[in-house]
């Protein structure tokens, strides 16, 4: 078993107080503790995720019992683990997902929550796949159920969220469509597998649904605007279909006709993710494990990734996510490529 000299220190990103991008700050602290069921990665690099801004901004806490630093998925190679981990875990190459603490040098976390990372694979990559690919198949595939021939609809086509939900939906043979809120997110999104892509600058997202679709509507809805989007949302729905909510970034408060939803037998379903059970998580890798991450492994998919920052420009990378301007994953550079 590989032997690792661990420092009692670490450089690590966080905040004291909750605000805006320039609240992150670089900071030394203790290493994470190792639970009896974690490892501890000695990080590589890490995703940077819509969620990690809300919580810096004070509306999305860690967890009990989790690091209170932003950070839900690294990728590094194991150095230390609990007692009850398997020693095989020990000095494998993995992508995490994380209950937090990402923004660091080091970062423990469930080691049934790791996806193996073969060699052929960058850090980079690796570490811009879990918390999309772990969203994006629960939301769409097991609460929407999208199978082959089907169609989504996904807001946010550009997005890290979206371009995994439409590379995943091209890989298992349904349609994609996608909004999306310029010219060059929209080509974008068709680079990524988009049968339809959208600028909803320009025309109403329904109509264009509808004409696509022949009247008939979307399976699906992966929504992460929420607000008044979900009444239009639910016009692009086909009879018997599904709209899952993963974020509300248009507001969490909408008005429905609940008489149209009968009409239609409409689903209405969503889910956060982070505050899941260790136990879901775990079930989850390892569908994720056996279905989507040989996708990866084979180079058949890979992540796209808008751009690279520094640890310690973790401020930046917040600016970045919030100005709605990237393609793709943000992610940190930790340690050595």
């Amino acid at each position: 078993m590989a032997k690792y000299t661990l420092p009692e220190t670490m450089n690590a990103v966080g905040f004291d107080t909750p605000g805006g991008p320039e609240v992150l700050s670089s900071r030394r602290c203790s290493l994470p503790v190792v639970g009896k069921l974690d490892v501890l990665i000695q990080v590589a690099y890490a995703g940077v995720n819509r969620p990690d801004c809300i919580q810096r901004a004070g509306n999305y806490p860690a967890p009990p019992g989790a690091s209170p630093l932003p950070g839900l998925e690294v990728a590094g190679e194991v150095v230390a683990i609990g007692e009850g981990v398997p020693n095989a875990m020990m000095g494998k190459r993995v992508a995490a997902l994380t209950p937090g603490g990402g923004y660091a040098e080091y970062c423990a976390a469930p080691w049934d929550h790791c996806l193996p990372v073969p060699k052929e694979m960058s850090w980079r990559e690796a570490c811009a796949i879990p918390e999309t690919l772990f969203t994006v198949w629960h939301n769409v595939f097991e609460l929407g159920n999208l199978s082959s021939g089907q169609t989504l609809l996904v807001h946010g086509g550009s997005s890290g969220i979206g371009t995994m939900a439409l590379m995943l939906a091209n890989s298992i043979g349904a349609k994609a469509i996608a909004t999306c809120g310029n010219a060059r997110k929209v080509e974008a999104a068709y680079e990524h597998g988009a049968d339809l892509a959208i600028n909803y600058q320009d025309v109403d997202f329904v109509d264009e649904v509808e004409s696509f679709t022949s009247g008939r509507g979307v399976d699906v809805v992966l929504d992460m605007v929420s607000g008044d989007y979900v009444p239009r949302n639910l016009r692009c729905l086909a009879v018997g279909g599904k709209h899952v909510t993963i974020a509300v970034l248009g507001g969490p408060v909408t008005e429905l006709n609940m008489a149209y939803l009968m009409m239609r037998r409409l689903t209405l379903t969503g889910s956060s993710l982070r505050p899941r059970s260790n136990t879901f998580k775990a079930e989850l890798c390892q569908k994720i494990t056996d279905k989507a991450w040989p996708l990866f492994v084979s180079g058949r998919l890979k992540p796209s990734i808008d751009s690279v920052f520094a640890l310690g420009q973790a401020a930046m990378a917040h600016q970045k996510m919030e100005s709605g301007q990237h393609i793709g994953k943000i992610v940190l550079q930790v340690g050595q490529e």
